[in-house]
């Protein structure tokens, strides 16, 4: 048999783990429920360019500029798929350059020249790039697409411009549009159908390189 003041101990410790339990079953629901308080909203004008078209906005200093062109542009070609910046259905060329546009704000791009999706071409006059992937089928679902194109022009600017990679062997000389060079520089976009093949050969295509 236990010793009596252990014992009584353990029944402290029930008893007092019965009460503390009642007693938070017995607080009133909105104790759970209740919001935290909503932080002030600090808002900020904006001045965007976006496909050649000037834009004004007046933003919560918050907001990515993924938000801002989908929620505030409607320019739902830029997709958001997963928005820690890792699957590049996100990418937009701003100033030149490819970026993940749900890791960034919008108040950071104050004057930027922004490229979408939308800004690339048209249904009657399609970028090469767009014209490349219909006819290698460079997409399946179509849902990263955009990013995947807005990319794929993207990497071929950075190699025209003699822009190294990881996998640039001399860096002493013009890189070439090589699969090895495209496919390192498109690592960041993610095609869950698995199209990549089809991808290459399309950006192979606009490079004027045999696939």
């Amino acid at each position: 048999m236990g010793d009596p003041i252990d014992l009584d101990f353990n029944r402290r410790q029930m008893l007092l783990g019965t009460t503390a339990s009642a007693a938070l079953m017995a607080m009133p629901e909105t104790a759970w429920s209740a919001p935290a308080p909503k932080e002030a909203e600090v808002t900020a004008k904006v001045s965007l360019s976006v496909n050649g078209a000037p834009h004004e906005l007046d933003l919560d200093t918050r907001t990515t500029l993924l938000d801002a062109l989908r929620e505030h542009l409607h320019l739902s070609g830029t997709k958001k798929g997963c928005d820690h910046g890792q699957c590049g259905a996100c990418t937009v060329i701003v100033d030149g350059r490819r970026i993940n546009s749900c890791l960034t704000l919008a108040i950071m791009h104050q004057g930027s020249e922004i490229t979408t999706i939308e800004g690339l071409g048209t249904p009657e006059n399609l970028h090469p790039m767009q014209a490349a992937f219909i006819k290698h089928d460079g997409y399946q679902c179509g849902y990263c697409t955009p990013g995947q194109i807005c990319s794929a022009v993207a990497v071929l600017a950075e190699i025209k411009a003699g822009i190294p990679s990881h996998v640039t062997t001399d860096l002493t000389v013009q890189p070439q549009a090589t699969s090895i060079e495209m496919r390192e520089r498109m690592s960041g976009n993610i095609c869950r159908c698995g199209a990549y093949s089809n991808i290459a050969d399309a950006m192979a295509e606009v490079a004027g390189r045999p696939a």
